[in-house]
């Protein structure tokens, strides 16, 4: 290679790398006998400062005329042209499938004092993101005879109006900046680029520029038809850098700025864009955070928000806002050694359905391979054979369009290895047999919290099939559920502290739904108190007590659950009252009502059904005169349904709605009677933000009932109505009849 006319501007070490390497390129390798590179034919396509016009860029491949017999006219045949000395050798009246994009000037972002790496990259005093990188895929690519078959794309460097589609003027000078640094600026700067992890030469902002005019030259001949599928050979990567930040190696983001340029010029209007690489591509997804055009997916590393770029922005939840919500899908790792089954997983449970409702014109894979097996920063295990597989299964959308631009990867031979298999299923080969895997434990729970936040979005993702399968059906006689564990968990507490038992229930189906979960105080029957509270509730449902996806501490919350309980089983027995304590929850609920309905007419059946089993076998035949009905949560429909179904008027002196975000179960609509009955006995408590209380016509019906309370989880409302509610069950029970020794409480 020549580079005589390389200006003097570029610093020895710089040229150095290029010229010690420029043999190894140009050589003659594998199945090839071509020269690779010979005389400028090499050199870039755009003018570099100070470059001489001989290094303007030839085509490597001249299109034939076509068959005047073809039936296909646009179809493009290519022949090895007898003065072409590329490297790109298609037969004669074959159609070129996959295009390339490589330049070694590339190579010229390098940090100061390096030394070409020749295997596994020690990160010691080294920097992991080094020239030699795209220097061994291309080889590696040459060596197996695949270059031969592939088209080189001519392209030219990024220009300033293309960068903007993504990126702020400041940044765009930024960058363009460093090559007016000095050898001494570059000395003082190094900390701060450190921090921002890079480094940075004269010949940064023109490497920049190539690495991303190269990826948009490859979406632009994917779109136009000139080839089918392209894998850009390109550094310094792209995916972390942000509209107005470079860091993590990254200074324009290529695969950002080409999806805007194929849309800009009308060549695609949607884009998947698919990053595999083991960190998160924060500046991608910035870029299109409210796009509804552009789908980002990406599988990444995330270990809590600790692993680079080392925030929540990669978490599960991260989903977009505004037109753009759900167009952003991330699938983070917990922490290192995920590999094929769990990768294959996630394509089959959440990328590929995603990615097949979306329907893209144009798929994008910001390549990084430091998922790869080998890989010192990433520590996973993705074989060769697992990206293969990941590239056949996307090749299967958009009709095949796809471009595969390198990110980051940084040992140098599994990068190498990893690419090839790329390479060979972008040429039509089928990927290499991947053996037998399976995903991890991890993964599965991983993907099921995934499915659930996605499911919100996208049809085709299904949460339920998520589920791992030990919390699914089949799960075995050893599984043993979460509800099932708190319902446990409080049935010996409230035996322990308060001498609850368990009350038998006859009917068949009550006992397989509500085992255990009927408790009553000793001496029902025995004790001459005419008080009977009846507690119904759902406590232990933490899906509605938990803050959010990232952590639940269930012992946290499930104390938090008992002692707010034992507040009102404490008052109860401590007013000498019977108590029955009724646990309604069954399972912890996947999905709840849309809309929501916030006033209906009828509470859940089989909640329905235990209440009155419980009025008519043990309520009636009690000597309780005075009977207090407190609900709390769903539970509150469950009270309703005894009202609404039974004669409960002549015994009922109290009834206590704590609704929480719930809905309300009205009185029956028919008995004028009753109704008013119910207006006079019962309060109704819900956070100030509930949708009821904006509803005029409803709250005229019961706004003399309703309080509120500046909370909005329902266990929080309780805490807090909890002295209001003494109040108003004391208001409404004969003084006399206020005293006694027994107490029933129902869960």
């Amino acid at each position: 290679m020549d580079f005589s006319n390389v200006p003097s501007t570029f610093p020895a070490t710089a040229q150095h790398v290029v010229d010690s390497n420029a043999m190894d390129v140009d050589a003659p390798a594998g199945p090839s006998n071509t020269t690779a590179f010979e005389g400028n034919a090499d050199a870039s396509a755009s003018q570099v400062n100070g470059v001489d016009s001989s290094l303007q860029r030839v085509h490597l491949s001249q299109p034939m005329p076509p068959y005047p017999t073809m039936a296909n006219p646009n179809l493009t045949f290519f022949y090895e042209d007898a003065d072409n000395d590329s490297d790109s050798v298609v037969e004669k009246g074959r159609m070129v499938r996959t295009g390339y994009v490589f330049d070694p000037l590339m190579m010229l972002h390098c940090a100061d004092g390096y030394t070409p790496t020749e295997d596994i990259h020690d990160s010691g005093e080294g920097h992991p993101e080094e020239p030699m990188r795209i220097k061994r895929i291309f080889n590696r690519l040459k060596e197996q005879g695949l270059i031969r078959r592939m088209k080189r794309l001519d392209f030219a460097e990024a220009q300033k109006e293309q960068v903007r589609l993504v990126h702020t003027d400041d940044h765009w000078h930024k960058v363009q900046g460093t090559e007016t640094f000095t050898d001494e600026y570059i000395q003082e700067t190094k900390n701060y680029y450190d921090h921002l992890s890079l480094y940075v030469c004269r010949e940064t902002g023109h490497c920049a520029r190539l690495s991303c005019g190269g990826v948009i030259q490859a979406c632009r001949s994917v779109c136009e038809g000139e080839v089918r599928n392209a894998f850009a050979i390109v550094r310094p990567p792209g995916h972390h850098a942000e509209p107005d930040e470079h860091m993590g190696f990254c200074f324009f983001n290529n695969v950002a700025v080409a999806a805007r340029e194929v849309q800009r010029q009308g060549l695609a209007k949607k884009v998947l864009i698919l990053d595999w690489d083991v960190h998160h591509g924060n500046g991608t997804q910035r870029a299109f955070w409210d796009d509804p055009n552009v789908l980002y997916i990406s599988i990444h590393r995330h270990d809590g928000g600790k692993f680079y770029p080392s925030s929540d922005f990669g978490a599960l939840d991260m989903v977009g806002e505004g037109e753009g919500e759900g167009t952003s899908v991330n699938i983070p790792w917990p922490g290192p050694g995920f590999g094929d089954g769990d990768y294959i997983y996630a394509f089959q449970k959440i990328v590929m359905p995603i990615a097949y409702e979306f329907a893209p014109d144009l798929v994008i894979i910001s390549a990084g391979f430091d998922a790869a097996d080998g890989d010192q920063l990433g520590c996973c295990n993705v074989t060769p054979a697992g990206y293969g597989h990941m590239t056949h299964m996307l090749c299967a959308l958009a009709g095949g369009k796809v471009v595969v631009a390198l990110e980051g990867g940084y040992n140098l031979r599994a990068i190498s290895d990893s690419s090839l298999a790329v390479a060979q299923v972008l040429l039509g080969e089928t990927p290499a047999e991947i053996g037998q895997v399976q995903a991890s434990e991890l993964a599965t729970e991983v993907i099921h919290e995934v499915a659930k936040v996605q499911s919100k979005y996208w049809k085709n993702v299904n949460a339920a099939a998520c589920a791992p399968p030990e919390i699914g059906k089949g799960g075995g006689e050893y599984v043993t559920t979460v509800p099932d564990l708190l319902k446990q968990h409080r049935l010996q507490h409230m035996y322990t502290k308060h001498k609850l038992f368990t009350v038998p229930l006859a009917n068949t189906d009550l006992h397989e739904w509500f085992q255990n979960q009927v408790l009553v105080n000793e001496g029902l029957y025995e004790s001459e108190t005419e008080t009977l509270v009846i507690f119904a509730h759902d406590f232990g449902n933490l899906r509605v007590e938990t803050d959010g996806v990232a952590s639940v501490d269930v012992s946290l919350a499930n104390s938090y659950l008992l002692d707010t309980s034992d507040a009102v089983v404490d008052w109860v027995r401590g007013r000498g009252w019977n108590l029955i304590d009724i646990n309604v929850l069954r399972n912890l609920r996947s999905q709840f009502a849309k809309g929501p309905r916030m006033v209906s007419n009828s509470g859940d059946k089989m909640d329905g059904q235990l209440m009155r089993y419980l009025w008519d076998n043990y309520v009636e035949l009690s000597s309780a005169k005075n009977v207090v009905l407190i609900g709390h949560g769903t539970a509150c429909g469950a009270v309703m349904e005894l009202v609404n179904h039974r004669d409960v008027q002549s015994k009922v002196k109290a009834i206590v709605q704590v609704a929480g975000m719930h809905s309300i179960v009205r009185p029956d609509p028919t008995n004028e009677n009753r109704r008013t009955w119910f207006r006079d006995v019962c309060q109704i408590y819900l956070p100030h933000i509930h949708p009821l209380l904006g509803e005029e016509r409803l709250y005229r019906r019961i706004g003399g009932q309703l309080r509120t309370a500046r909370k909005a989880k329902v266990v929080d409302v309780l805490v807090e109505a909890l002295p209001e509610i003494k109040e108003f069950v004391d208001s409404k029970l004969d003084p006399v009849q206020t005293n006694g020794h027994a107490i029933v409480d129902v869960v």
